[in-house]
């Protein structure tokens, strides 16, 4: 565990899939081509929590979505990436914009298609629920599933690994 720490200790950005990751992957569509997801509350507050110690986090998402654009704007996600079916090139293109190294950034994926930017990213992470290989190639596995509160696992991971769990909890305890 505390190999995993240190890994964690050393995150400044936080990037994430969407479908089963923080969706729990199914798909809802309306008689009119709506789309509709559910996020969990929880995730998003782990991820408000891990900007406000100062980590970057984005997203990085095979599908293209209203509702997604939606809670990324509300959740003041800075680097939203949708619609992209091969996700490296992506991934390739916010690192050399941001001149970031990849061993401070932490991705969570659940599926194959994560795979290629899980293998360059100094934090691979995915959910309880992933597909086996994923979860083969992954540096940590969430205690929960896509959607169901694995996002605030690796954000409360990180701030545990960044020595800012403790303090950021305690504010609610006052």
């Amino acid at each position: 565990m505390q190999d995993i720490l240190e890994k964690a200790s050393q995150i400044r950005l936080v990037l994430f899939d969407v479908d089963g990751v923080l969706t729990d992957g199914r798909l809802f569509f309306g008689d009119h081509g709506e789309q509709y997801k559910a996020f969990h509350s929880r995730d998003g507050h782990g991820m408000r929590m891990l900007q406000e110690a100062g980590v970057s986090l984005g997203i990085i998402t095979g599908r293209q979505s209203q509702v997604v654009t939606h809670r990324m704007e509300e959740l003041g996600i800075e680097h939203v990436y949708q619609g992209c079916r091969e996700k490296l090139p992506f991934f390739e293109s916010l690192c050399e914009r941001l001149a970031i190294p990849t061993d401070t950034i932490a991705y969570m994926g659940d599926d194959v298609v994560d795979l290629p930017v899980m293998r360059r990213v100094g934090f691979a992470a995915t959910v309880a629920d992933a597909h086996p290989l994923v979860k083969r190639h992954a540096h940590w596995v969430a205690e929960h599933a896509g959607g169901q509160g694995a996002a605030r696992d690796l954000c409360e991971l990180i701030l545990e690994g960044r020595g800012q769990l403790d303090t950021i909890l305690g504010r609610y305890l006052e």
